[in-house]
């Protein structure tokens, strides 16, 4: 039995909503990091569905898809360096803290 595609849609939509009330409402650098990610997967789920969808090689959706999760792995990496040696400088991770650009 094949799911419809309006599900997966609806899925995605509830994962982007949910990733972009997470990315507003937490004052933790690492929830917001993990918000993020949720955002970028919902992103995910919308390339592979619509290129299943619409597109002549639905491979394509696919493709990108892993061109995005490599790219969030790579900001994941960059933005925990970044939370990491924050912490070690103002000995604190809440968003709400870091007022200046400036150590």
């Amino acid at each position: 039995m094949l799911i419809p595609y309006h599900h997966y849609l609806l899925f995605a939509a509830v994962l982007f909503v949910t990733g972009i009330f997470g990315t507003i409402v937490r004052r933790n650098l690492i929830g917001i990091l993990m918000s993020i990610e949720l955002i970028l997967n919902a992103v995910n789920i919308n390339l592979v569905v619509f290129s299943r969808t619409t597109s002549l090689a639905p491979e394509t959706g696919q493709v990108f898809a892993i061109f995005v999760i490599a790219l969030a792995a790579a900001a994941a990496a960059v933005g925990l360096a970044l939370v990491i040696a924050l912490f070690r400088v103002r000995k604190t991770i809440l968003a709400d803290e870091i007022t200046t650009l400036k150590w």
